[in-house]
């Protein structure tokens, strides 16, 4: 069968493409002691929403799909391949063979939301194979994968096996722009040769990295072999071998800059090296120019639900209280009790520390449970409690008792959400020996709002009041702002009369 003119025909076949994997995204941590992070939410939806915004292409392919299922004959079952709708300038099909061409202006349309298009298509249903020799257009909106938008060439696929190749391709996969000299589909995996990736969607991305393969595991890991990390046209460091956990993904690979009053100006950069299963060996480079060198290293392990790390050097917390460790050992183990809504962690850290010209052997162990969000009216409802106990060899000091938070959060609507709690803790700076990473007071309401302005730009307000001395000890107001690739966090401790810039990278 022949024809001249444009067509349509509809096959029980599956196009070819490929499982890629889930989209990812990187988790964004505020700096803040008033609780503030309690809207981090906010920052992490609005990256997510804006990284998975349809573009009019994806919208156009829903609303083909749409159409499409509407003309069905006859319902197709779960076990049946997915009826496909050729379009193209002419179009021949041996009913005896399976054998198929298409050519000029050639659109195929899967119901499971995905397209492909090319000037020259040819396959065999029988065998379940497709081919384009040429350039071709691939993309993919089907439940349960990535949403992928790709240009290459020379793209053979056997959708019986998930099978296949594809040659110089690039676009988007999930949240990410990708390219490739090679791409190869397999069941459980896609291996790309030569290529690289990056959040940025500049032309000419201001950061991205490279690889002489990376293999991608649909929502698990992403493994790149002989990597380089790039900033613009310069590579700032390289290794080995990149992991990355693709539904939890930690992404600190490219280096942050800002001003703090009390440091001054600082360049912050973080390198890490898997050295063998489940060990990472890394170093947290930290320079200012008030306080010279603040860098710190650390050898850790993680398996399942337990860890251990080694550190060594400087820790400042988001209230600029610091510590040096000289060096310091922590332990932690963690589990969800069975299939409820609870979730424990027993920890420990044990280690020479040095603060305010204090000397002492540090060391501090407990127990926190905390329970899911629990939907309230429409509001969030956090509540976390623990015991822990804290050594000094100081002054020969021990500190024990109970802690607790309740927290309640609200998104009213796409511009404004608020929280509003309270902590107990029996250790805080008014019986600890060293102030960082403890509270005021041991009493302490929290409170704040988040507006967004526009696309760009959203503000912040943060305030913790002390029970005693009944007083509001910080009001911390912030400002966030989008640049091309990265984001500028003002930071502005107005009881402290204390500025904090920090400049980022949108994380990778």
């Amino acid at each position: 069968m022949s024809t001249a003119h444009t067509t349509r025909i509809l096959l029980a076949l599956t196009t070819a493409c490929a499982i890629f994997p889930g989209a990812a995204h990187a988790a964004y941590s505020s700096d803040s002691d008033t609780g503030i992070e309690r809207l981090d939410f906010i920052e992490n939806q609005r990256r997510a929403e804006r990284a998975n915004r349809l573009t009019p292409e994806q919208e156009k392919l829903l609303a083909d799909v749409a159409a499409m299922r509407e003309h069905l004959r006859h319902p197709v079952a779960a076990d049946q391949p997915s009826p496909i709708a050729f379009e193209g300038d002419d179009l021949t099909y041996d009913e005896s063979t399976g054998d198929f061409t298409a050519t000029g202006h050639v659109d195929i349309v899967q119901l499971e939301a995905r397209r492909f298009q090319g000037d020259y298509v040819a396959g065999n249903t029988v065998r379940g194979v497709v081919s384009v020799p040429d350039r071709a257009h691939v993309l993919q909106l089907t439940e349960g994968t990535s949403r992928v938008t790709l240009d290459g060439y020379h793209i053979n696929y056997n959708y019986q096996k998930h099978t296949g190749t594809m040659e110089r391709a690039d676009g988007k996969v999930g949240a990410y722009y990708m390219t490739g000299k090679r791409f190869e589909f397999y069941p459980d995996k896609i291996v790309v040769y030569d290529g690289t990736q990056t959040k940025c969607g500049a032309k000419s991305p201001d950061y991205h990295l490279s690889s002489e393969m990376a293999e991608l595991y649909p929502g698990d890991r992403l493994i790149l072999h002989n990597v380089k990390f790039w900033v613009k046209n310069k590579v700032i460091f390289s290794k080995k071998r990149h992991e990355v956990d693709v539904s939890h993904p930690m992404q600190n690979n490219f280096p942050r800059a800002g001003y703090d009053s009390d440091d001054g100006l600082w360049l912050e950069q973080r390198f890490e090296q898997n050295v063998a299963p489940r060990v990472t060996v890394g170093a947290n480079i930290h320079v200012t120019t008030k306080r010279g060198w603040r860098s710190s290293y650390d050898l850790g392990w993680a398996n399942g639900g337990a860890s251990a790390a080694l550190t060594y050097g400087v820790f400042e917390d988001g209230d600029n209280e610091w510590v040096k460790k000289m060096p310091s050992l922590s332990l932690g183990y963690g589990q969800r009790v069975g299939q409820s809504p609870i979730t424990y962690s027993l920890y420990s850290e044990y280690g020479r520390w040095y603060g305010g010209g204090i000397h002492s052997n540090h060391l501090r162990y407990g127990i926190s449970v905390t329970h899911d969000t629990i939907p309230l009216h429409g509001y969030g409802l956090d509540l976390s409690a623990g015991y822990s106990v804290t050594r000094e060899s100081y002054d020969h000091s021990r500190v024990q008792g109970l802690s607790a938070s309740a927290f309640l959060t609200k998104k009213f609507n796409d511009r404004f959400a608020a929280y509003a709690g309270g902590i107990y803790t029996k250790s805080s700076k008014e019986n600890a020996l060293f102030s960082y990473n403890e509270e005021d007071y041991s009493k302490v309401f929290m409170g704040g709002l988040s507006y967004r302005l526009g696309e760009r730009d959203r503000i912040a307000i943060g305030a913790k009041y002390a029970v005693e001395p009944r007083a509001w000890t910080d009001v911390d107001y912030y400002w966030f702002h989008d640049l091309h690739c990265s984001q500028i966090i003002l930071r502005y401790r107005s009881k402290q009369d204390a500025w904090r810039i920090k400049w980022e990278f949108t994380p990778w």
